[in-house]
């Protein structure tokens, strides 16, 4: 699979559960869909809901009535459907492909759109209960997704457990190790005059030693071999500590399990991807990472291509781990992001009436600020790895 095959099919399919998570809420609570779309605009191909059946558009470029170059349809006809009741709904595929929406009557969202009558229809005309569900909706999705992936995993796969000898069986390029020479089925026998004979043993000493010079002896093909490296630094996600590490993996055992445990562990895991985050906000904070460190949509393709070339396994892992960071981030309380919508909601249950529209709009628009720079300093960030800056 190629990296462009990967990141289409990662970010298509978290996009798609989020939105499908809004326009599903909005639709149990009554609140009008005007526009489902998948990437953002301009529009590419829509199928609009009408009455007995489908209106179809397709998009590009054209002359106008004045022989100016515009954007606008170029094709478009009429999917008959006797009897069907349309629903108005747009279902939109867009030309930038790094998001989505689900335009909802009666919102002021990304669209910036302040057109609210106060309708039964519209979501503001709906309570506060029912605005938090369908915002919340989308988060939520996320979150079940992650969850299903990693139970499907580990239940396919078995519990992992490594094996407790010093034998190396992955080395990671251009990292200490695989500097150093090692290769793979070489069995590492000393650490600074400390015999080694298990990987715990192992994994003990370096990690102790971040950043630090380590005598390394090793035997290869019957022969023994020894010098000294330079061990780098890793973070534990688990508690943000610094560890030692060479760049080494001793083998992996999977063990079966049942389904209950696999449940388990898939809650498990979707936790501990929540606490990976939080860990990271961390560190960003108080300089122990750096914002440079920071990828976007670039950085996300070039990983699922890694990652498909590992296997479907390691491709839907990561499915999931971008999963968890998509419901996480959406869940700030940022205005232009569900959570930031969310936040308002709240603002207005605390004192007990709505904001104004022009309050509504300013909030917005500070917000979609903040995320394009946001956005900006990804971009950057990545444009930056992808010319070896």
């Amino acid at each position: 699979m190629t990296t462009l095959g990967a990141a289409i099919l990662v970010l298509g399919v978290l996009i798609l559960v989020h939105e499908l998570g809004h326009f599903f809420a909005a639709r149990s609570v009554g609140v009008r869909v005007d526009r489902f779309s998948i990437g953002f605009p301009p529009r590419l191909i829509t199928l609009t809901s009408v009455g007995n059946g489908w209106n179809f558009k397709l998009f590009f470029y054209k002359r106008d009535d004045s022989g100016n170059l515009v954007w606008g349809p170029i094709k478009e006809s009429v999917l008959s459907v006797e009897g069907r009741v349309g629903s108005g709904t747009e279902y939109c595929l867009a030309l930038i492909p790094f998001g989505g929406y689900v335009k909802m009557a009666g919102t002021i969202d990304e669209s910036l759109d302040p057109n609210i009558k106060n309708k039964p229809y519209e979501l503001m005309s709906k309570s506060r209960l029912a605005q938090t569900w369908v915002m919340s909706a989308g988060i939520l999705m996320n979150i079940v997704l992650a969850f299903i992936l990693f139970t499907g995993i580990v239940w396919n796969t078995g519990l992992p457990e490594a094996s407790d000898e010093p034998i190396v069986h992955e080395i990671v390029p251009d990292l200490p190790a695989d500097k150093a020479g090692l290769k793979i089925g070489d069995r590492i026998t000393a650490i600074d005059d400390v015999v080694i004979t298990s990987w715990t043993e192992l994994s003990g000493i370096i990690q102790q030693l971040p950043n630090t010079e380590i005598d390394l002896e090793w035997e290869s093909g019957g022969i023994v071999q020894e010098k000294t490296i330079t061990t780098f630094f890793q973070i534990n996600p688990a508690n943000g500590d610094t560890l030692g590490a060479i760049g080494v993996w001793p083998e992996i055992f999977y063990n079966p399990i049942n389904f209950q445990t696999a449940v388990t562990m898939g809650f498990v895991q979707t936790v501990n991807g929540f606490g990976m985050i939080v860990n990271t906000l961390r560190m960003l904070f108080s300089g122990q990472a750096s914002p440079k460190e920071l990828g976007g949509p670039i950085m996300i393709a070039q990983l699922a291509g890694q990652f498909a070339e590992r296997g479907w396994t390691d491709l839907f892992y990561f499915m999931a781990l971008i999963s968890v960071n998509l419901a996480f981030i959406n869940l700030l309380p940022i205005p232009g992001l569900d959570g930031g919508h969310i936040f308002i909601t709240l603002i207005e249950g605390t004192i007990r009436r709505p904001l104004s529209v022009k309050t509504r709009m300013l909030i917005q628009q500070v917000g979609m600020v903040f995320l394009l720079l946001i956005m900006a300093t990804v971009l950057f960030n990545d444009f930056s790895r992808l010319l070896g800056n």
